[in-house]
């Protein structure tokens, strides 16, 4: 194989249809363990959310977002470091790339925070960010089409 073809930053159209199911799969679950958990759930005696579909919702979203964590080590390896070495889209990757990092840490650091007012920071942190990401996404795929400089 040629180290053209080694080089190369665009990923092939299977990867991108991989990379777009998995992401809509971890933010549509999100979004939805959203809808449920604040806004569908029945309130308890005690004033705590009950809807028997949000611990699903949180499952499916838990097992997407591993899907996305080795789905971002594949696109590590295929695009991020080629296209950074390239010196191409940097700002709209870096953002992308850093609100994922952001994302991965809050997402185990709400599995594993036990101190309830530190998790209520860290969940509106994942979640404003989760639902946002999409923006950083379109924002990347989209700036390959402004003029280089």
């Amino acid at each position: 194989m040629s180290t053209l073809a080694l080089m190369t930053i665009r990923l092939p159209n299977r990867i991108k249809a991989w990379i777009n199911c998995i992401g809509l799969g971890v933010w549509i679950s999100g979004a939805a363990w959203l809808v449920v958990h604040y806004w569908l759930g029945s309130q308890d005696g005690q004033s705590l959310q009950v809807n028997s579909a949000g611990p699903w919702w949180l499952k499916v979203h838990g097992a997407f977002a591993f899907l996305a964590i080795w789905t971002g080590g594949l696109l590590w390896g295929l695009h991020v470091v080629k296209a950074w070495h390239r010196r191409r889209h940097r700002w709209s990757g870096g953002l992308l790339i850093g609100s994922l990092l952001l994302l991965i840490v809050s997402g185990y650091l709400l599995y594993y925070v036990g101190e309830e007012s530190v998790r209520q920071g860290i969940s509106l942190l994942h979640w404003i960010l989760g639902l946002l990401i999409p923006i950083a996404y379109l924002a990347h795929r989209l700036a390959k089409k402004l003029p280089r400089r």
